[in-house]
């Protein structure tokens, strides 16, 4: 009965977000507290919520103070540079646009923090993707994917935590499935260009110029109707009818279509240096593990408001701007820990696990790292990572194990479905995409969950050709 109830809240929480019948907030919340009462555990409620709460409250401190951090160093002008690099290979074509948010995720993921690449990679992307009126979900897909395939880097968090439920070395686990990883990657770069073809035939292939004579006949709309708008180095754009034309001053095409307003009032220049050694060293301690992530954004977040905005409006003023995004991602993270303490408090993810196992045909005995690969898409989706690595990945290499397979090719078997799970409600750092690039999460899961499927099947497919699995 427990397993029945578990899939079916799962499945109800995901037909009421993806239907948009409810808020994700609520369905968090309202769904496992309906689903809790059904199973007749509705007195262990609040105790299930507390834990779930305990749980993910150093995520929503690290995730608050992270968001404040990044916020504050896109407003000095920390990544204009990587903005305005960006820009020169982007240019305004759609297809290089969605290959560069692939490319640039990747490359950020290699700190082995997803919400640290959200936050860098919708910041970078997001102007561009708003000025040329493209598709935001393609941005937060393709964000998510390559993130996704990238998170299994050994500090990622999947395979150390593989490594330490099975006592192996996690080198073991991760350099052999490089090839495999590497597959999956070029297939969402390949992805990528796919979705950027098909955004490019919806909106064709713009210039610089283009761009901004469109929104500047859209600012000149009231006062220069009937004219002719013209820029004074180029041809002239038509706003209809004919008169006198409207001069518009030429701008180097770098400064013009810039992603990031060049003149605004918080750019620090002169602390450029400072801001960026203070950046790396951030990201080496978080590495490093010198201190936890949480109290490394809070020092963190701290200094850089307090050397950048001395004066008390000036701090106030940033923390009023960012509130938003603080807000609904730390109330997402409160709201999913109500979601995932009642499916660990009333024992229904461990009865969906052991019946998915249970089930598992006797016959596929030595294919058990396949069955593993297969099992952890959906598994490592509706399941925090911790639940699945130290819950369910033993039980699966025990069953390994007596069918002559190896504890470490079922170890490799199981982060395949990282591309999928970086998308999932459980995971803190998903809110932080969708709410920095504002997009509903129904609206990000339904274009996402086919295509990060089949990057784990490409990785899972990639392992079986090259023998890893």
């Amino acid at each position: 009965m427990l397993t029945i109830l578990g899939f079916a809240m799962i499945a109800t929480f995901l037909v009421l977000i993806m239907l948009k019948k409810m808020s994700p907030i609520a369905a968090l919340v309202l769904v496992p507290a309906l689903f809790c009462v059904c199973v007749g555990k509705g007195a262990g409620l609040g105790d299930y919520v507390i834990d779930g709460v305990t749980g993910l409250a150093p995520t929503a401190a690290m995730l608050m103070f992270a968001i404040v951090y990044f916020g504050v160093m896109i407003d000095v002008g920390l990544f204009d540079p990587v903005v305005r690099g960006i820009l020169r290979f982007c240019k305004a074509d759609p297809l290089r646009i969605v290959v560069g948010t692939a490319v640039l995720a990747a490359i950020v993921s290699l700190d082995g923090d997803g919400s640290t690449t959200f936050m860098i990679t919708v910041s970078a992307m997001y102007p561009l993707y708003k000025r040329l009126k493209m598709s935001l979900v393609v941005m937060t897909g393709v964000a998510a994917m390559a993130n996704g395939v990238m998170n299994t880097l050994p500090w990622g968090g999947p395979t150390a935590r593989a490594a330490t439920a099975l006592k192996l070395d996690a080198g073991d686990i991760f350099v052999p499935m490089i090839p495999a990883l590497a597959m999956g990657l070029l297939f969402v770069f390949a992805l990528a260009y796919v979705l950027g073809r098909r955004e490019r035939r919806r909106l064709g292939v713009l210039t610089l110029d283009e761009v901004l004579v469109e929104e500047t006949e859209t600012v000149l709309v009231g006062s220069a109707a009937g004219k002719d708008v013209k820029r004074a180095g180029g041809g002239v754009e038509r706003a209809g009818g004919s008169g006198p034309g409207v001069d518009l001053p030429d701008e180097p095409e770098d400064e013009a279509f810039q992603g990031l307003d060049p003149h605004r009032p918080t750019l620090r220049p002169r602390l450029y240096w400072f801001n960026a050694l203070l950046t790396v060293a951030l990201l080496t301690a978080m590495i490093m593990e010198w201190l936890p992530i949480p109290v490394l954004f809070l020092l963190g977040a701290a200094l850089a408001l307090t050397v950048n905005f001395p004066h008390m409006p000036d701090q106030k003023a940033r923390i009023a701007a960012h509130a938003e995004n603080v807000l609904n991602v730390s109330g997402m993270v409160f709201a999913a820990a109500v979601f995932t303490g009642v499916l660990q408090g009333t024992g229904m993810v461990d009865h969906m696990a052991r019946w998915l196992v249970d089930n598992v045909p006797d016959g596929m005995g030595p294919h058990m790292a396949l069955v593993t690969g297969v099992l952890s898409i959906p598994l490592t989706y509706f399941m925090s990572n911790d639940g699945f690595y130290f819950g369910i990945l033993p039980v699966l290499a025990e069953a390994g194990q007596a069918h002559g397979v190896s504890a470490v090719e079922i170890a490799r078997a199981s982060i395949v479905g990282q591309p999928l799970h970086m998308s999932s409600p459980l995971v803190p750092a998903v809110y932080v995409l969708v709410g920095m690039a504002k997009v509903e999460f129904g609206d990000h899961t339904r274009f996402v969950v086919k295509w990060a499927a089949l990057t784990s099947l490409v990785v899972l497919g990639a392992g079986v050709l090259f023998g890893i699995v």
